[in-house]
């Protein structure tokens, strides 16, 4: 993950407000109809550059939705995967030490020196399966 550095602004200040009260992902329209409603005022293409910013420097996730838009989160700052509901959008964040050793074992296959990955496994929850 690259570092990026990122000054502090109003329109971030409100942009974080709202994904920190977000469970589940969202597009930058949804979060930035969510910013209109709370009676704050930001453009949405200062919503899209605030959140690509902030996907760069590692302080959201971001993942692909059904239609392949990118749907951002703030989610824990340690390494994870998520299970994605295709219904609800419910969003389940998990650690596997599996994944990680077979992560390991298939860049040292290939002779990769460094590996970073992610995993979204995509289905129904228990609630609308």
């Amino acid at each position: 993950m690259k570092s990026v550095v990122t000054r502090s602004t109003k329109q971030k200040t409100i942009v974080q407000a709202i994904l920190a009260k977000l469970e589940k992902f969202q597009s930058a329209q949804d979060i930035h109809s969510l910013i209109t409603k709370s009676g704050e005022k930001v453009g949405l293409a200062t919503v899209y550059r605030t959140l690509q910013n902030m996907a760069e420097a590692g302080s959201v996730d971001v993942v692909a939705g059904p239609e392949g838009e990118a749907l951002y989160k703030a989610c824990s700052t340690e390494h994870h995967h998520h299970l994605l509901c295709i219904k609800c959008g419910k969003t389940t964040e998990f650690n596997s030490p599996e994944i990680e050793k077979l992560a390991e074992q298939i860049a040292k296959k290939y002779k990769y020196s460094k590996t970073n990955h992610t995993i979204e496994i995509s289905g129904h929850c228990k609630d609308c399966a």
